[in-house]
């Protein structure tokens, strides 16, 4: 059996020479190279091979990685670095998932409609040409948006054409050296087991690329009349008599949200964004962020310098791909980064506050602020809690507003099935004009939300690691060692979510319950090489004079729990 077959790891002999394994990692890198229909990663991959057989041992622990396995479809679809070998994101690997969609699509309809989108992303183009060619090579049927635009549109597409699939090839909020290819079906939302290793087993088939017909043209390249339909549907999602005086601050992250957004503002009958002319303009080096995410430090500063300058009510900003949204808000010494659970719950209020059928249903993630499940059940509304992702809150019957803390937001579900970041920065600049009017703001609203509801402070932290291994030892130890007490409370509750429950589906996570109704989640990143911990901590308001003393014992009973849980999630 061949390395590429056993999917194992090479290794290089003390002395530099190429013991049995590292050859059969040399040999499957020379076949990997003479199917690559790609001249750029053949080269690529031809100049480490060449070092690898001169003995460099850095090239074989290279080729190692990018041989350790093929880039693993699941759903969240494919993410990666961009580069040759199997466990990288290029033509190849990408062919390949192609067929297999396809594959399964003709399971059920011999000539399936997939629509495709792009972003901006190194290849991205390039990546849909190669999903519309083997679509139509296998007998299907294929439309290509007209250009990079957002992931909501995509979305937006597959309802609105009747496809049987979507395709989006976008690394989200991903660093700039990374790609990624999102899996829609025909109801608009994105794939959940078991498609997705329905779909694996499919691409698992294919031997080679050579071997997947690949047709020269007879795709459809989509007019912009997608998009327009889409503007009209998404400018809907603001009332027509609702306030329009508010000046917006927004960033797109070099993105391609500028002018989706700034054409949804206009049509919605409010003023343009001001851009962060620095950042409105795709581009998929990123050159003034250096992780192109508006959580991360750093990433949103050129946006907050503009609204010192410019003094606009709100900032916002899009992911590369906007599907998420990000709010920053006025605040004592300067502007404050809405967390978001803020702008979850803002929303719901607001989306409460404008009216919805008593059958209406309220969702977010488990990893979310309870915050909103108390908003829904003060106004007799149903709320569910899902797994972590759109692919599950926009699967929830009778879902009228979902959100997970991660910045995706569902405020239209009835035009797009996933988080848009577009129709958000609406509804938040709806929120903010309609608060404006009132001399009000957003942080008055929390601040009610709050002597309501009681302080529902959450904070989160990652444990990044370099080898994915490390990731199960982490989830084992704290498995293995449960705490009893965390920040001196006692934990009264602790669920390991892989075995599932009658609300949700089986998960690779772990929550506890403490005796003072704090609550801890922990979890593997879906899309990223670390590990993820959610705190939530519930400070009761007996009276909106002493609003200031409960979120100060909020941050302080939060902050003992993050120190104590730094320390259980250290190997």
């Amino acid at each position: 059996m061949t390395y590429a077959a056993r999917h194992g790891r090479a290794s290089a002999s003390p002395s530099g020479g190429a013991d049995t394994e590292a050859q059969e990692l040399i040999e499957a890198a020379q076949a990997w190279i003479d199917d690559d229909p790609d001249h750029d990663t053949r080269v690529e991959l031809g100049d480490v091979l060449a070092r690898a057989k001169d003995g460099d041992e850095a090239a074989l622990a290279d080729l190692a990685d990018r041989f350790s396995g093929m880039l693993e479809f699941g759903t969240a679809g494919l993410r990666g670095a961009i580069g040759a070998g199997p466990n990288r994101m290029n033509r190849s690997v990408v062919i390949r998932a192609a067929a297999g969609l396809t594959a399964y699509l003709q399971e059920t309809k011999p000539e399936p409609l997939v629509v495709i989108g792009y972003d901006a992303r190194t290849k991205s183009d390039v990546f849909a040409r190669d999903t519309a060619a083997v679509v139509v090579g296998a007998g299907g049927k294929a439309a290509i948006l007209p250009r990079p635009l957002p992931t909501p549109v995509l979305a937006y597409a597959i309802r609105f054409l009747g496809a049987d699939a979507g395709v989006m090839v976008t690394a989200s909020h991903n660093p700039p050296q990374d790609n990624g290819y999102k899996v829609y079906l025909g109801d608009g939302s994105q794939i959940v087991p078991p498609s997705d290793s329905q779909i694996a087993r499919h691409i698992a088939r294919v031997s080679a690329v050579a071997d997947v017909a690949l047709a020269d043209d007879g795709w459809e390249t989509l007019e912009d009349d997608v998009l327009d339909e889409y503007l009209t549907a998404t400018a809907a999602v603001v009332a027509d008599d609702s306030p329009r005086d508010v000046t917006v601050v927004h960033t797109a992250l070099h993105g391609v949200g500028a002018e989706t957004v700034k054409a949804a503002f206009l049509r919605a009958g409010y003023a343009a964004p001001i851009p962060v002319e620095s950042q409105a303009r795709p581009d998929p080096a990123f050159p003034t962020v250096s992780f192109p995410n508006p959580e991360e430090p750093g990433a949103m500063d050129a946006a907050l310098e503009l609204a010192e300058q410019t003094g606009p009510d709100v900032v916002i900003a899009n992911d590369p791909d906007a599907d998420r949204c990000a709010v920053a808000i006025p605040a004592p010494g300067g502007w404050r980064m809405l967390r978001g659970d803020e702008v979850g719950a803002l929303l719901g209020a607001h989306v409460l506050a404008r009216g919805v059928s008593p059958d209406a249903v309220f969702a977010n993630s488990i990893v979310s602020s309870r915050l909103l499940a108390a908003i829904a059940s003060a106004a007799g509304l149903r709320h569910e809690e899902t797994l972590t992702g759109f692919k599950w809150i926009s699967r929830v019957e009778g879902l009228r507003y979902g959100y997970e803390e991660a910045l995706g937001y569902c405020v239209d579900p009835g035009t797009v099935r996933d988080k848009d970041g577009v129709s958000a920065a609406l509804m938040v600049a709806e929120l903010v004009a309609t608060l404006k009017a009132q001399g009000r703001s957003l942080a008055d609203l929390l601040d009610a939300l709050a002597v309501e509801h009681g302080v529902h402070a959450t904070d989160s932290f990652s444990v990044r690691v370099d080898d994915l291994a490390l990731i199960p030892q982490i989830m084992a130890k704290l498995r293995d060692h449960a705490p009893a007490e965390v920040a001196g409370v006692a934990v009264t509750r602790a669920d390991d979510l892989s075995a599932g429950s009658e609300d949700l589906p089986p998960t690779d996570g772990l929550r506890y319950y403490l005796a003072d109704d704090s609550r801890i989640i922990v979890r593997p990143s879906g899309t990223e090489p670390k590990v993820k911990v959610y705190l939530e901590v519930i400070e009761p308001v007996d009276d909106a004079s002493r609003l200031g003393e409960a979120k100060a014992a909020a941050v302080k009973r939060l902050a003992g729990i993050r120190t104590d849980l730094e320390s259980l999630t250290r190997l």
